[in-house]
């Protein structure tokens, strides 16, 4: 479910995923509640053709919502007041009649509105409650669950309470981006967890140069609850649940605010440590000394009226101490222009909502040169996974689609089956440009089975590229149990290239095991896109790029096409010989 907590603000700038959200979510409270089952349904299925079209959404609403499937006159009104206002009037309803702590519900992974209305109606009503009653056995004694159940619950729970306070990274992004245009003209800049790149985010942080009466006049009547935080220079509400921070200086103050409020608390305590040491005090309202603000109209100027060396905002966590100075410069790090192919997406041949000739178009309006295929294999019978029948003859379209000058390669993501093995024999894998393989399937696997699954998958001949290698869902599940040095271990020995997948849901592998192996390994930052608009993901996957300090020559689709079918010919031919 699109937990109505995470479904974002509209109003300013509305896309597809907040329309198909808001549908989403609302069926999934109607089913709770067990009412007009055929309305939830129709929700369902307005929202899934939402999701296979390629419109813009500024466009679906000019255009009324006219002609989208599913998308009836009184869906489309609703809609349409929602781009304009920014709430959806039956999601409001439906979520009026739940308790809070029961909406919470819908974070615990394997939870749907039948089982949550079950705990509901057994006086289960919060995540801590529910906690409780799978500790003392009353969850394991409730019909429909059992003792299995309950232990697995009990984990997703836990999980869901250490993730609760946390968005994920695109969600951070743009409401960010939404308040700093409204913010426009007063110099208006992300900060926060968001501009240091973290793949979940506590808030959306912007900092302006301006008084709180002058912020109040822009957005307050947009953001909820907007007030002055303690004796901070700071106003802090929320945008449809989602936690906002907007700190203000004035010009002189504002490389102090900037450096102090774009970074993580243990660099800032640094920082006040050593300014201490110098005799001054500094903090979001200024670097001061003796009671007197010094002009410091930039980061820089703190530093250098500190004499330190200014960490770049991408190295300002814990993980970077005595780290970050032998990390490449700012201006070093990938960017989302340096990506110059897409070889992991899906079309109509498996999952995807568009066909590989419209994927190829979007990938090369957006800047690449080349799009990969990566639709899956059969054992992904739920995603349309391809037979081998249809595997062949989607290479055959490939091959066509290149002959008519379409800057398309053929690949697939291919299951990584139980023992290891991959899910297409390997005369069949070799017909292809090049093989992601990726797990879909027993994430519960015990750690030594699921190691040794993933190390003989990452070895094998045919394989280029190991897909979100932990399976992790950020904020939804952790990846499954392995020894993740001994899989990244097989990938370096092999020259498996590891993918960073960008969709903003996964951003797996973590940045902090890119940091780490970022001198052993090469890396995809892959989109995974399943409609074309999921290919402009690659800021996110950069974003966790930048974190570990990666450089272009380091990630193997900013390879022009040429260049990456070699890559893959001499990958393969150093593991025959």
């Amino acid at each position: 479910m699109a937990n109505v907590h995470e479904t974002e603000q509209a109003g300013a700038g509305v896309n597809r995923k907040q329309l198909a959200n808001v549908l989403k979510t609302t069926a999934d409270l109607l089913e709770l509640l067990g009412q007009e089952v055929f309305r939830a349904n129709a929700y369902r299925s307005a929202a899934r053709s939402l999701e296979a079209l390629d419109t813009d959404a500024a466009e679906l609403v000019a255009a009324g919502f006219a002609g989208v499937p599913k998308v009836g006159k009184s869906i489309a009104a609703e809609l349409l007041a929602y781009a304009e206002c920014g709430t959806f009037a039956p999601l409001e309803d439906a979520a009026s009649q739940v308790p809070p702590g029961v909406l919470g519900l819908f974070r615990v992974r394997g939870l749907g509105p039948k089982k949550i209305r079950a705990l509901w109606d057994a006086g289960t009503d919060s995540l801590e409650s529910l906690r409780e009653a799978a500790h003392n056995g009353q969850l394991a004694a409730l019909k429909g669950f059992g003792a299995k159940s309950a232990a697995t619950i009990l984990a997703a729970v836990d999980f869901a309470l250490a993730a609760q306070e946390r968005q994920h990274l695109s969600t951070g992004l743009d409401v960010a981006e939404a308040l700093a245009a409204r913010l426009h003209g007063l110099d208006a800049r992300i900060s926060g967890d968001v501009r240091r790149g973290l793949d979940t985010v506590r808030s959306a942080r912007v900092t302006v140069t301006a008084t709180p009466e002058e912020v109040m006049a822009r957005v307050g009547n947009w953001v909820e609850d907007l007030s002055l935080v303690g004796n901070k220079p700071l106003l802090g509400g929320r945008v449809d649940g989602v936690p906002v921070e907007i700190a203000y200086s004035t010009a002189d103050a504002r490389g102090a605010l900037d450096l102090m409020m774009g970074s993580g608390a243990a660099y800032r305590e640094e920082l006040r440590a050593e300014a201490a040491a110098r005799g001054f005090d500094l903090s979001g309202r200024g670097l001061m000394r003796g009671g007197e603000v010094i002009a410091t109209p930039t980061e820089q100027e703190v530093a250098h009226q500190l004499s330190l060396s200014l960490r770049p905002a991408e190295y300002r966590e814990p993980e970077h101490d005595g780290l970050w100075q032998t990390l490449p410069d700012p201006a070093e790090l990938v960017t989302v222009a340096d990506l110059r192919g897409m070889i992991h997406t899906h079309s109509t041949w498996s999952d995807g909502a568009s066909s590989v000739r419209d994927m190829a178009a979007a990938a090369v309006k957006l800047g690449h040169e080349f799009l990969g295929t990566g639709d899956h294999s059969r054992a992904a019978h739920y995603a349309n996974g391809m037979s081998l029948e249809r595997l062949r003859a989607h290479i055959q379209e490939v091959r066509e689609l290149q002959a008519a000058g379409v800057p398309v390669i053929a690949g697939a993501e291919v299951d990584i089956l139980d023992d290891g093995s991959l899910d297409y024999p390997d005369e069949e894998l070799a017909a292809l440009d090049y093989v992601v393989g990726s797990v879909h399937s027993l994430f519960t696997m015990d750690e030594a089975r699921q190691t040794e699954r993933l190390v003989r998958a990452a070895s094998h001949p045919l394989i280029t590229v190991l897909g979100h290698p932990t399976g992790r869902l950020l904020l939804r599940r952790p990846g499954y149990a392995m020894d993740l040095e001994a899989v990244l271990g097989a990938c370096e020995a092999n020259s498996t290239v590891v993918e960073i997948n960008a969709n903003a849901y996964r951003l797996d592998l973590d940045w902090r095991d890119v940091l780490r192996w970022r001198d052993r390994l090469t890396f995809a930052i892959n989109t995974d896109a399943h409609v074309p608009g999921g290919l402009a993901d690659t800021r996110y996957g950069v974003a966790v790029a930048r974190k570990a300090g990666l450089t272009p020559a380091k990630v193997i689709n900013t390879l022009g096409q040429a260049d990456f079918l070699a890559f893959v010919a001499r990958q393969r031919a150093a593991r025959a010989s």
